[in-house]
């Protein structure tokens, strides 16, 4: 995800409202989440779809990791040999 600019990707939801076309045009155009704020505080933060599914990406990928991580800490792991038997018996039990 690319940076926040303040300057450029924070609006009042007033703005936003006024103005969503553009904010979605920007967004789209620049890639930066633009962040909507209500009496001050953030509200909401509108991404480009290209972002948000980014972010899904990252965030499977990086839980994929950490169960793999967990699995073989706690000895849950196969070696190459017996991840090759596994497959061969698989292939095998498919063919009949």
């Amino acid at each position: 995800m690319k940076n926040i600019q303040i300057a450029n990707d924070i609006i009042p939801l007033g703005e936003f409202k006024t103005g969503l076309s553009a904010c979605m045009k920007k967004v789209q155009a620049t890639g930066h989440p633009l962040i909507i704020t209500q009496n001050g505080r953030p509200a909401g933060v509108l991404l480009s779809p290209v972002e948000y599914d980014n972010l899904v990406y990252r965030k499977q990928f990086i839980e994929s990791v950490e169960q793999g991580l967990a699995a073989a800490d706690s000895g849950a792991v196969y070696s190459t040999e017996e991840v090759r038997k596994m497959f061969a018996e698989k292939r095998v039990s498919e063919k009949q």
